[in-house]
Formats: structure tokens, C-alpha cells, sequence
């Protein structure tokens, strides 16, 4: 036994011990929401190439009443490191904590069980954790957002002083007179289908809101305009916009509440009411405006059978390309909701439009510009938009 233990004494002490970390700081990690301390240390003399540094323990003992408690290990790094940040969750703000960095080595032993060698640095001064106002590292992000702000409060002073604003044309927009007035020398009826979602959806919202520019020219034009819908809320809101727009053009007469009616909330059931009336009735033009799934192949195909002109608007992007295979205009994506603004002319509508446009084009010439100048190694304009700790 004494030989055994001999033994064992010899191997550990031949076992090297790493030379201890140095100059511990800790303070609070910048630009974060709280709950982190960063941890600096100069590095082990024994953490180089062929080092017998393995990695450092980050210790962590919280100051109460001016004693630190017990040290507890929050995290380790691997050699060559020499900086943690506390993110574990433990950190309370406003409380103070100090910090030990344990250098290792690790070796096995006689019994081939693996062991560890510690070194000890000094304690921290205290440091504690808060939150910060501001985000330094995303001040590109506020420059954006401040040059985006300016562009619309200026496009909508422009439209309030009467400025005739060029926006870009919509293709399925512009061709809406055109579809009402076929259904007009026809003497057929309108279709308006708002989607399936509720009132509480923006694609909805969007949808109503085209619903009553084509009733104003429905009324005008004294065409029949049926309005199919699967929601209750979407059913009131939609007669309430359909009895305005019939009022708006000096013909509260011709208004009809069966204009606008439920058929069921059930998605293929909806699909299945819409497509029986469109077969009988044969409408001159339908508008599939709003939120669609699966169902919208069918209705689109439906009314594409039987010869109606089809406008079409949504922003499910999965949905969009059964649309542009079988209508005649389809408005895709931010068109939908561009037009209240296309439509309405209202100055405060246009003028955000016509803004956010500007930053669009800014942020594509943005682009462009990158790409000539990292192509060529001139600048990184990439960093200008880098957000770090993300």
C-alpha cells in the first residue's frame, strides 16, 4: 500500500500547475437590457501554443453587506479566451458580485481517471448589472429610421399643399373602372370576395377598404354588386362600407343590405357557396381581395371558367401564384395594402406611401452601390449596416 501511495505522490507531483490569470475586471456588459456582466483577465503565461492551459473556470460570488458569498462556477471558456459575459440569468441589477478566473490543466491520473490542476486569480472589485437606454451598436438603425420619418412628414406636408405626387401605378388598381365598367355593358353582376379572415386581420382591413372604392363605381354605374363573405364581423363592417359608398355618389336608394350577406364560416363550405354562385349567376367580374388559403385555386379557376375578369390582391405568399395564373390582375403583396392610399388620394396616406417608397429606393441604391464598391475591394459599406450582439 505505502508503494501504491508513493506512487501516486510522484505522479502529482510531476503534474504541472498552470500559472494563475491575472488583472480580474468585471463591469456591466454595455449596450444590453440588464442581467449581464462581462468578465475581462489577462491571460495565463502558461496559455500559448503547447501551454498546459486546458480553459478557465469563471467563479461568482454574490456581495452582501460587503462580503462575498460563496464561489460558485457560473461558465467556462476554452484557453486562449480572456473575456465572459454572465448571461446565465442569475444576475440580479443592482446587485453587486465579484469574480475569480481558474486556470486548468487537465491530466489523468495512476487509474487513468482524468484529473485537474487549479490556479486561482485574485477577486474582482465589485460590479453590478443594469439596464441602458440606448443601444449604441444600432445606431444605424435609428440614422434609417430618422431619414425615413423626415421623408414621410415631408411627402405629407407636399400632399397637403395640394403637390401632385407621382406614385407608381398598380396594374390591377388602375384596371378596376375598366372591370366595373364591362360588368355595366354587360348588365351582369360584381363579385366581391373578401378572403376568410376576420376584421382583425390586415389583409382584411385592406380588402374592405378596395371594397368601397368598387361600390362607389357599382352605384354610379347602378351595377349590381354581390358581396359574398364567411365572417359576421366582416359581414357588418362590409354593409356599413357598401351603404356609405352608395350614399357618397348620391344614390342611398339603391342600396340593398342583401348586397353583402353571410354564407358559413367553413373555409371549403365558403369556397363551395362562392363557386355555386358564380357557375349560376355567371358575373361579368369578380374580385378575390384578402386573406385566401387552399380555397383560392378553386374560386380563381371557377371564375376563370366561366370568362369573368378576375382581380385578384393578397399577401399569402403561397397563395399568390395560383392567383397570377388565373386572373387577369393580381396585386401582390404591399399593393394590397398601398390601396387605401392609390385609391383614396388622401394626403396623409399618400404622402407615407410616396415616404416609404423614397427609403425603398434608398435602401436599393444602397445595395447596388455595395455591391460595385466590396466587388472591387474599395469599402465595406456592409459594416454600415452591421448590427452586432443581435
Amino acid at each position: 500500500m505505502e508503494a501504491v501511495a508513493d506512487s501516486l505522490t510522484d505522479t502529482l507531483s510531476t503534474v504541472p500547475v498552470p500559472a494563475a490569470p491575472a488583472a480580474i475586471t468585471a463591469a456591466d456588459t454595455p449596450d444590453d437590457a440588464g442581467g449581464s456582466i462581462s468578465v475581462r483577465w489577462e491571460a495565463s503565461p502558461d496559455d500559448h501554443d503547447g501551454g498546459i492551459v486546458d480553459g478557465y473556470l469563471v467563479l461568482r460570488a454574490e456581495v452582501i453587506d460587503g462580503q462575498a458569498g460563496e464561489f460558485k462556477e457560473v461558465g467556462d471558456v476554452a484557453a486562449g479566451a480572456a473575456e465572459y459575459s454572465s448571461e446565465d440569468g442569475n444576475v440580479v441589477d443592482g446587485h453587486s458580485y465579484v469574480y475569480q478566473v481558474v486556470a486548468f490543466n487537465n491530466y489523468y491520473d495512476a487509474n487513468s481517471d482524468l484529473q485537474r490542476t487549479l490556479s486561482e486569480s485574485e477577486t474582482s472589485a465589485p460590479a453590478s448589472s443594469s439596464a441602458q437606454w440606448f443601444n449604441k451598436q444600432r445606431t444605424n438603425v435609428l440614422v434609417a429610421t430618422l431619414l425615413l420619418c423626415i421623408f414621410i412628414i415631408y411627402y405629407i406636408s407636399q400632399a397637403k399643399s395640394g403637390k401632385s405626387l407621382f406614385i407608381r401605378k398598380i396594374a390591377g388598381l388602375e384596371a378596376i373602372d375598366e372591370a366595373v365598367g364591362r360588368a355595366t355593358e354587360m348588365g351582369r353582376k360584381i363579385f366581391y370576395v373578401p378572403g376568410i379572415g376576420d376584421m382583425d386581420n390586415m389583409m382584411t382591413i385592406a380588402a374592405i377598404t378596395i371594397l368601397g372604392r368598387v361600390a362607389e363605381l357599382a352605384a354610379q354605374y347602378e351595377t349590381y354588386l354581390d358581396v359574398p363573405v364567411c365572417r359576421s364581423m366582416v359581414m357588418v363592417t362590409a354593409r356599413e362600407v357598401v351603404k356609405e359608398a352608395h350614399s357618397k355618389v348620391g344614390r342611398p336608394d339603391s342600396y340593398k343590405e342583401d348586397q353583402v350577406h353571410y354564407l358559413t364560416d367553413d373555409q371549403f363550405g365558403y369556397a363551395a357557396g362562392v363557386d355555386g354562385m358564380v357557375v349560376r349567376e355567371k358575373p361579368a367580374t369578380i374580385f378575390l381581395m384578402g386573406q385566401f388559403f387552399a380555397e383560392s385555386l378553386i374560386l380563381a379557376e371557377t371564375g376563370n371558367s366561366i370568362g369573368a375578369i378576375q382581380i385578384a390582391g393578397t399577401a399569402m405568399p403561397s397563395q399568390l401564384p395560383f392567383f397570377v395564373a388565373s386572373c387577369d390582375y393580381t396585386l401582390i403583396g404591399e399593393e394590397l395594402f398601398a390601396a387605401s392610399a392609390y385609391l383614396s388620394k388622401e394626403p396623409k396616406l399618400l404622402g407615407s406611401l410616396k415616404g416609404q417608397d423614397v427609403g425603398k429606393a434608398m435602401i436599393l441604391i444602397a445595395i447596388i452601390l455595395g455591391i460595385i464598391l466590396e466587388t472591387a475591394g474599395i469599402f465595406q459599406l456592409s459594416n454600415l449596416f452591421t448590427v452586432i450582439g443581435d
